[in-house]
């Protein structure tokens, strides 16, 4: 089940997740996958935290992580599955 997968609690230093990503695209299609199998387990377990997806037509997928004092990091998610979509936002969570 996919909310077993989904536990992730986010700590206090991470503020923000923006996901960016192609309605279309080959290389979002591991991005598109994970945000219906995992974004509502992610929402239930973070109910006050901001996670912003941007769709836009032939945009590269990427994640953008926001912490304290406005620092910010970004991974691509070009060609990945959905499963290491989900490991990469678990990395940028525990930053």
């Amino acid at each position: 089940m996919a909310s077993g997968r989904a536990m992730i609690k986010f700590g206090s230093r991470l503020k923000e997740l923006r996901i960016h990503l192609c309605q279309k695209s080959n290389e979002s299609q591991g991005v598109r996958n994970f945000i219906e199998k995992y974004y509502v387990p992610l929402k239930q377990n973070n109910p006050q935290f901001p996670i912003l997806i941007r769709e836009c037509s032939g945009v590269q997928p990427k994640v953008y992580a926001r912490y304290d004092f406005g620092k910010e990091d970004s991974v691509p998610l070009s060609n990945m599955k959905d499963e290491e979509v989900l490991k990469t936002i678990q990395n940028l969570a525990s930053k």
